[in-house]
């Protein structure tokens, strides 16, 4: 299996992404992708900014082994994981998550398995920047609950956070 991981400032082009992912192997039947993007909203409130850090080397780790689970549990051929760090406006791309497998339904699953995993246990820390001023976004229930219905446990806040 074909992995990247890359935690960067500079945006990415999907296309020139996918292809690359695509050509890494001829096996591939299947790519899906994810793009994430900042919003200009966020609980109702107008959001001017957003940063992103990140404990380096730390981040590179912990997306690995997300990816290593995903190959155990799906028949991937290849993975490309890019997650923007640093200061960002809307509607800027934050991540990419691409699969590429035989068959749609590993990639398509695969990939949500990735996105889910990522938001919730990568070491990523944000901050937006609304009209009152910045504030650090904790995370959100909503997304612990898609990464367990995958049957991971996820650890309770305090715990993450120390």
């Amino acid at each position: 299996m074909h992995s990247r991981i890359s935690i960067q400032t500079e945006d990415f082009d999907v296309s020139a992404e996918l292809a690359r992912l695509r050509a890494e192997d001829a096996r591939v039947g299947a790519v899906c992708c994810f793009v994430g993007t900042v919003r200009d909203r966020s609980g109702g409130q107008p959001i001017e900014a957003m940063e992103l850090e990140h404990y380096p080397g730390m981040t590179e780790k912990a997306i690995a082994a997300m990816i290593e689970e995903a190959r155990r549990r799906f028949e991937v051929v290849g993975v490309r994981v890019i997650h923007r760090v640093g200061p960002l406006r809307p509607p800027d791309q934050i991540v990419l998550v691409a699969v590429t497998s035989a068959h749609r339904r590993e990639a398509f699953e695969a990939c949500e398995f990735l996105m889910d995993y990522l938001k919730t246990q990568a070491p990523f820390w944000k901050k937006e920047t609304t009209p009152e001023g910045a504030r650090w976004v904790d995370a959100r229930e909503s997304d612990d609950a898609a990464l367990s219905r995958w049957g991971v446990q996820v650890a309770p806040m305090a715990l993450r956070e120390g």
